[in-house]
């Protein structure tokens, strides 16, 4: 009881409550083979020490992604991070003032939120940018709620280049509301028709660029189809790298930009935490979720920044809030702004010039095996290969050999007619040693 306070009774209480029969059946979703038939064969006492070892024992069976050659993207990339940006965000000052609670206290988090809305809104091209998101894919999920608010409409159209992760959050999400979705089929070489799926109760058309296969698009027809009809076009990324030399979403008409920005500052961290990027168009503002900073001056002239605008449901529009997001990711924030303020503008270029040219050396390097066809002619630093099989039992005969060659994307996406799809990305992490390893394991294997 010391630990489990809750009686018998109080829980049945809570299970009568929600509409279930017992505890059991809050696990339905659960595929039953993943469920534990009997608890874990653990001893039940260890000293602090023991313990130490037998997790350092677990640990060390995991492979690093610094430690192999590694081709994984799909949504989280290896990036070179600088160690000033470790080093800078674990400095107390900024390790204890996460988020801003009692905001005009904590003016140095205010100025680096500001600072980093000032830098998503220039990658994205766009004239607002907030102080973050949870990630890209719960971050898309608020701009098509966005949409809805702003067009008054509830149908989204979900291009099928999208993340099937973000897909999937977004039905989630429009589940909940009560929305329309309507989720292309995958396209695997950009071919889809996203202008013929535009009706006059189309709200918004959420397209990925680069895609989740590594195709690159121009956004403008969309865009203008879009504006025709009455909707919004909301323009997502997972690779915020890639910003550095594509045209900005902005640009190509986009009315919300929404991303992942862990690529900048960000280690792959086993999947999070990670920032989510949100930016759109100054007279969308005030149905923008999250925070927004500003800059103002105080009584005596001095440059101060104030919570500008907070329409959360912590703040003062309680059920009216625009969003139910509850903090912005703070310490993932200030890493991505410090390696930006690293980078600066000519050093994003570069950045991305490199992980160009290296994904373009590896594709032409795999576009020369036999059985291996390459899908993407246009791509940025990832691209989507058809090999002869399953690509699933391709990767693992691959990390038999010490290589992580990619993401098959019938890991991302249950369609068996696919799962002949190799997702690989190639950054400038990569070297010639790595891609060699990589093309010469597929000659022998495919």
């Amino acid at each position: 009881m010391r630990y489990l306070p809750l009686t018998a009774e109080d829980r049945n209480a809570m299970l009568a409550k929600i509409g279930v029969n017992g505890i059991d059946d809050l696990f339905a979703s659960v595929p039953a083979d993943k469920l534990l038939k009997a608890p874990p064969v653990l001893p039940n006492a260890k000293s602090e020490m023991a313990v130490e070892k037998i997790m350092t024992a677990f640990a060390s069976r995991n492979v690093t992604a610094s430690s192999v050659p590694f081709f994984v993207g799909a949504g989280a990339y290896k990036h070179h991070v600088p160690a000033t940006v470790d080093h800078l965000i674990q400095r107390s000052e900024f390790l204890t003032s996460y988020t801003p609670y009692q905001p005009e206290i904590a003016q140095g988090t205010l100025q680096y939120l500001y600072e980093f809305q000032t830098q998503v809104a220039l990658l994205t091209g766009m004239e607002v940018a907030n102080a973050s998101m949870y990630d890209g894919s719960t971050g898309t999920a608020e701009a098509v709620l966005m949409a809805h608010r702003v067009t008054r409409r509830s149908k989204a159209i979900l291009s099928g280049g999208l993340h099937p992760h973000y897909t999937d959050v977004v039905h989630t999400i429009s589940k909940m509301a009560g929305h329309t979705e309507v989720a292309m089929p995958a396209d695997v070489d950009g071919s889809e028709d996203l202008i013929a799926k535009i009706d006059g109760e189309t709200s918004c058309v959420v397209v990925q660029n680069p895609d989740v296969f590594g195709n690159l698009r121009d956004l403008t027809p969309i865009a203008q189809a879009c504006h025709k009809a009455g909707a919004l076009l909301v323009a997502v990324f997972t690779e915020a790298v890639s910003l550095g030399l594509i045209k900005s979403p902005g640009e190509m008409g986009a009315d919300i930009v929404v991303g992942e920005g862990q690529s900048i500052g960000n280690a792959l961290n086993y999947g999070g935490p990670y920032v989510g990027l949100f930016a759109t168009r100054q007279k969308y503002v005030r149905q923008m979720p999250g925070r927004l900073c500003g800059q103002t001056v105080d009584a005596e002239g001095r440059r101060g920044f104030v919570l500008t605008l907070s329409t959360r449901e912590q703040h003062i529009r309680r059920d009216k809030a625009t969003s139910n997001i509850c903090t912005n990711s703070g310490l993932c924030v200030l890493a991505f702004t410090i390696h930006m303020a690293l980078l600066g503008e000519k050093g994003l270029r570069k950045l991305a010039l490199v992980n160009h040219a290296n994904a373009v050396k590896l594709a032409e390097m795999l576009a020369k095996v036999k059985g291996i066809e390459l899908i993407q002619k246009n791509f940025f630093n990832e691209f989507t290969i058809r090999v002869p099989g399953s690509a699933a039992s391709l990767l693992e005969k691959l990390a038999a050999r010490g290589i992580l060659g990619g993401v098959p994307y019938s890991r991302l996406s249950p369609n068996a007619e696919l799962k002949d799809l190799l997702i690989i990305a190639s950054t400038e992490v990569n070297t010639d040693e790595d891609r060699t390893a990589l093309v010469s394991a597929l000659k022998e294997l495919v």
